[in-house]
């Protein structure tokens, strides 16, 4: 079935944060199948939208959402990232700190084997 994009489009930001909607709860008021509301999610975190064009409260978005507005601002100038940042209702520095995370965020495994080896 052919649904419109202005349907689609409101459905997928039900899905994304910071509605977080549960797939089952809009695939019965709606009357689309479940994993076509999936498909429709995950096509849409793949091809890198991950947050609402609104001021929405970015701390109930999940850390693969937040992951994924990392890479997409990856190669973005100073004043690029500060558009975009505005245009989502985010802060510079709430992007700079999920960054800081992402690349940190196996910073200890390496140097915790390191230690282990030594101790054997």
């Amino acid at each position: 079935m052919q649904y419109s994009k202005e349907l689609k489009d409101s459905i997928i930001r039900r899905m994304l944060p910071p509605s977080n909607e549960a797939i089952s709860k809009i695939s019965k008021e709606e009357g689309i199948s479940e994993q076509t509301l999936r498909n429709w999610r995950d096509n849409a975190r793949a091809n890198g939208i991950a947050a609402p064009g609104n001021n929405t409260l970015s701390d109930k978005w999940s850390t693969q959402d937040k992951f994924l507005i990392v890479v997409e601002t990856a190669s973005m100038s100073e004043i690029e990232l500060a558009e975009y940042a505005r245009q989502k209702g985010l802060y510079v520095e709430q992007i700079q700190s999920w960054k800081d995370a992402c690349m940190n965020a196996n910073g200890g495994v390496a140097q915790e084997a390191a230690r282990l080896s030594k101790e054997l």
